[in-house]
């Protein structure tokens, strides 16, 4: 909506938040009070006011007594403000989800051992569609409780360990050096450079999409990892670095005519703009199908990054400091998701146990 139409009734405590994204455009964000709810659509217009007063509504209205009001609370705290857009987006829907369903559930009936049973029983009935999304919406809801009950709002948090019902095994999804030599051969060139930053630096999509070039020196590559906040110091290998160096170039070597600004991101789109991480997606999805790659996700890169570097005999503390992975997890990764089906490991250990004991040339 235009300027000259937004609203003329001024809401009450609505909060403005100026942000700078990483491709450098500043957007603007409303929250209906300070550490409330986003509101939803342009500034003034019909669904800005209607998302304004939902929240309002929804404040005034929840109980302090029923497990609303502890999602009010949840939604208006730093551990949910914090997280990235995506991820508060998608929580939002869940946490509506489980307003509809236990809402006026009163907080004292969580220390009731039945309830934990009537929470499971609406997880199972999620699970009969979607068993990924049944984990997904019963984890936000034992997180919020979990926050609740550190902070005495709730007496007990019934949610605790439940066990899952998706199991994902990603054990032999791994990218061969087949898929990435189709990749190469058959994607568009604009994308190559995604698969290389990937399986040489093993970081998620969205921490390499919003990667600029002042987080590469020339010989390393240096980023904070949204997810963890773990920061990690890449050095970059022969491979990373000509690719790198070959973009850059051919960054500042644009013709003098096109005004359009430079991407302050590495990874761009054939446009030379900043990638949304939908958009990229999308361009990925049709990538992989051109060259015939099939059966493993981008996400997938992150653990061949990690197999890779193992079957390079890396240590697991040297495996971590490259994808910003807790150390104590490396290990629990590699053995439940990815090296006992590499036959490459095997191959290796039976070298290794063939030479022992050989004298040294």
């Amino acid at each position: 909506m235009s300027g000259s139409n937004v609203m003329r009734v001024r809401l009450k405590g609505v909060n403005r938040i100026t942000k700078k994204l990483a491709s450098g455009e500043t957007v603007t964000y409303y929250y209906a009070w300070k550490g409330g709810p986003r509101l939803e659509g342009d500034l003034g217009s019909p669904e800005f006011v209607a998302s304004y007063n939902a929240a309002v509504a929804s404040r005034r209205a929840a109980p302090k007594d029923q497990l609303r009001a502890i999602l009010d609370k949840f939604e208006r705290s730093s551990d949910f403000l914090d997280l990235a857009d995506k991820t508060r987006k998608d929580y939002k829907k869940h946490i509506r989800a489980i307003e509809e369903e236990f809402g006026d559930l009163p907080l004292a009936a969580l220390e009731d051992r039945r309830v934990r049973g009537d929470f499971l029983a609406w997880r199972d009935r999620i699970g009969a569609k979607s068993r990924r999304q049944a984990d997904y919406r019963f984890s936000v809801l034992a997180r919020i409780l979990s926050w609740a009950f550190n902070r005495g709002l709730v007496p007990s948090n019934p949610c605790e360990r439940p066990g899952r019902l998706y199991r994902s095994s990603r054990s032999e999804n791994i990218w061969t050096e087949v898929d990435e030599a189709a990749f190469y051969a058959k994607a568009p060139d604009h994308l190559h450079l995604a698969l290389t930053l990937a399986l040489w630096t093993g970081q998620r999509q969205g921490d390499l999409l919003r990667l600029t070039w002042s987080a590469y020196d020339g010989t390393h590559i240096r980023l904070k990892q949204r997810k963890t906040g773990a920061r990690v110091i890449i050095p970059a290998g022969a491979p990373l670095r000509a690719a790198l160096d070959a973009a850059k170039a051919k960054r500042s070597n644009r013709a003098p005519k096109d005004t359009k600004p430079l991407p302050l991101t590495i990874l761009a789109t054939e446009g030379g703009t900043t990638w949304t991480e939908s958009g990229f997606r999308a361009s990925w999805r049709k990538a992989c199908a051109k060259a015939g790659v099939v059966g493993v996700t981008f996400h997938d890169l992150r653990g061949t990054a990690v197999t890779r570097l193992a079957l390079a005999e890396c240590s697991e503390a040297e495996i971590a400091t490259i994808t910003g992975h807790a150390l104590k997890d490396v290990g629990a990764i590699l053995d439940a998701h990815y090296l006992k089906r590499d036959s490459g490991l095997a191959a290796s250990a039976i070298r290794k146990l063939e030479n022992r004991g050989k004298a040294p040339n």
